[in-house]
């Protein structure tokens, strides 16, 4: 696998991995009790987004390590 190939898989898995880790720890406004006026009920009351980016970015490198070890060590010829 090339490293532009490499960095491309990449940003695709982090892209797609983010849409599953968003909702992770997420309290909304209605759960904590303080919903500000004008805003939905079911908005986050404190998003933390470093926390959300690094535990991305961990299951991103880990879903990619899986798929470059499939590439390169062929796994996949096996199935096919």
């Amino acid at each position: 696998m090339s490293t532009t190939l490499s960095i491309a898989v990449y940003f695709v898995v982090w892209w797609t991995t983010l849409f599953a880790v968003l909702p992770f720890g997420v309290r909304t406004q209605e759960e904590a009790g303080d919903v500000v006026p004008g805003t939905p009920e079911s908005a986050p009351a404190h998003m933390r987004l470093l926390r959300v980016l690094g535990i991305n970015t961990v299951v991103a490198t880990i879903a990619f390590a899986f798929i470059w070890l499939t590439i390169t060590r062929g796994w996949l010829a096996a199935f096919l």
